[in-house]
């Protein structure tokens, strides 16, 4: 048996604070290859989520969030946010099952956000084909910054 804690959490968030790239999973599966793929992911507010999708294969994924606040934005094929979605404790939302071939990415607003994370397995790391072309490169830092501002103004 696997336990959710407190203590787990705080370990997880206080990892992710000290991660150049601001975010920390901690996996609940026992390898790669499971057929669901169940983890907790720390993220602080700056973190960059590339914009992308999940096709060939086509996974559902679905987001719970434990502690904090998100905003999951979902876009159209030339990149337009479609949709803006709320998410956390105090909020009317707090999971979303995001559906295979959609585009989408999170921003997160409170340091100290946790989400529990399921995905089909096995996991097949993000590709070209899964990125969005109209977003940038997590390489590109700058340019990093003025995206996830456009988004924040839209």
């Amino acid at each position: 048996m696997k336990l959710l804690t407190d203590e787990l959490l705080d370990r997880v968030i206080l990892e992710a604070r000290e991660n150049p790239r601001l975010r920390k999973n901690y996996n609940f599966h026992d390898d790669h290859a499971d057929p669901v793929n169940r983890m907790l992911n720390a993220l602080e507010p700056g973190t960059y989520l590339p914009p992308h999708r999940h096709q060939d294969p086509d996974k559902t994924e679905i987001y719970l969030v434990l502690r904090g606040r998100l905003e999951a934005l979902l876009f159209d094929d030339q990149g337009e946010v479609t949709r803006r979605i709320q998410m956390g404790p105090g909020t009317p939302v707090h999971a979303i099952e995001i559906p295979p071939r959609t585009w989408h990415t999170i921003l997160v607003q409170e340091p100290g956000t946790v989400i529990y994370e399921i995905k089909e397995g096995p996991y097949v790391p993000l590709s070209p084909v899964h990125l969005a072309p109209w977003a940038p490169s997590a390489e590109d830092k700058e340019e990093v910054l003025r995206y996830m501002q456009t988004l924040k103004e839209k």
